[in-house]
């Protein structure tokens, strides 16, 4: 794709063969892009409407029916946020009084759009240019234009002063290789640009990888981490007028259905042995560090001060962790598991795995399991010791 192609994309003769693409979407791609050249659509056009329609096709489960109208790259359809975190974002931020903002490093411009639907300005900038174009076709699509305009350009140029909040998601992967970068400081804008932000613009937020080192929190920042039906999907710095709590987890469930957990992120469980129930906390709670928050709700303690598994006497509904009735604890020795599973008929079974460095398909192997049974088992260490926890869920 370059911005010639895009242009033909949306010509009327493009969005013909954007039509037609899209029922090709999902097919055999030598099939798919013979029928398109069939129908008379030359081939360089033919190819870039069928790229267009699989990536619509994709990003359906991030924005929804939206995605139709969307032009997209698959690198900023890959970070790009969901419509539902980016819609929440931008909730917030209204909320707070921001009214023009901001969006450097825009991408295809999902959260700039989901801040335009809810009433703001939005002054976008992208230094790819392709990527740029597409943001501005993405919000005329949207009927958005005269709330959300981009400019192709350097970040750290654009003036500031202008808006009263700033939306900073800067590049996580290399130009050219698409390589992701593990390392904010070498994240696009630099690292230090990006949290000076909070000192000029009293409400900003800066949009990370969900790995981001606690230590690199800005003081004084709310750190926010997300999940959406128990995937991590980002995180989040917000800083200035915009924190509220030093740590929280956001998560999603059902499309809509939104939870959060708050806390200080420092404080500790109790430890203790392992009871009745095992709770596994959703990935957005633990790099929070909110399973001691999580744990105060639960009346649950660790097994292990280093291990995320929560254990109660009790099952408690919660959103924030998955529960499973313990009914055995053992000390790992794979010949007593494997004799354990034989004479209880399990031919199927779940692996899950914190503070072990067993490989589950490799003992799922070793187990030689059959019969019609199923069980969950959990590795794990338990006052430091390797252990294995035969469970069943619970709904």
């Amino acid at each position: 794709m370059d911005l010639d192609q895009l242009a033909t994309l949306r010509t009327p003769e493009g969005s013909a063969a954007l039509a037609t693409a899209a029922g090709l979407a999902g097919g055999d791609p030598l099939t798919a892009a013979s029928a398109l050249r069939a129908t008379g659509v030359p081939p360089t056009l033919a190819a870039a409407a069928l790229t267009q329609a699989e990536l619509r096709h994709r990003a359906v489960g991030k924005f929804g029916p939206a995605a139709a109208g969307m032009f997209l790259t698959r690198a900023g359809l890959e970070q790009a946020t969901r419509r539902v975190v980016a819609d929440r974002r931008a909730a917030r931020l209204r909320a707070a009084g921001v009214r023009t903002l901001a969006d450097l490093g825009c991408g295809l411009g999902a959260d700039a759009l989901a801040a335009a639907r809810a009433g703001i300005r939005v002054y976008g900038v992208e230094a790819d240019p392709l990527t740029a174009a597409m943001a501005a076709a993405n919000a005329a699509a949207a009927g958005l234009a005269e709330l959300f305009t981009v400019e192709c350009g350097d970040a750290t140029t654009f003036d500031v002063s202008r808006v009263d909040g700033v939306f900073c998601d800067p590049a996580r992967r290399r130009a050219g290789t698409g390589r992701r970068i593990f390392d904010p400081r070498a994240y696009s804008p630099p690292w230090d640009f990006v949290t000076g932000l909070a000192e000029r613009v009293p409400h900003t937020v800066v949009k990370v990888a969900p790995g981001l080192d606690h230590a690199l929190i800005p003081p004084g920042a709310e750190a926010e981490w997300v999940g959406v039906d128990g995937d991590l999907v980002e995180a989040a710095l917000w800083c200035g007028e915009l924190a509220e709590v030093p740590r929280r987890a956001t998560l999603y469930r059902a499309a809509t259905d939104c939870h959060q957990l708050t806390g200080s992120g420092a404080a500790e469980a109790p430890v203790g042995a392992p009871r009745r129930y095992l709770y596994d906390p959703d990935p957005a709670v633990v790099r929070a560090h909110l399973v001691a928050e999580l744990a105060g709700e639960l009346d649950a303690t660790l097994g292990d001060p280093s291990i995320a598994y929560l254990y109660a006497d009790r099952p408690t509904r919660t959103p924030y962790a998955r529960c499973l009735e313990i009914t055995d604890v053992l000390p790992f020795s794979l010949k007593r598991l494997r004799a354990l599973l034989r004479d209880r008929r399990v031919g199927r079974v779940e692996i899950l795995k914190r503070g072990s460095a067993l490989t589950p398909e490799q003992l799922r192997r070793d187990l030689r399991l059959a019969g019609d049974a199923a069980a969950s088992l959990v590795l794990t260490r338990v006052a430091g010791a390797p252990t294995v926890l035969i469970c069943q869920p619970v709904d």
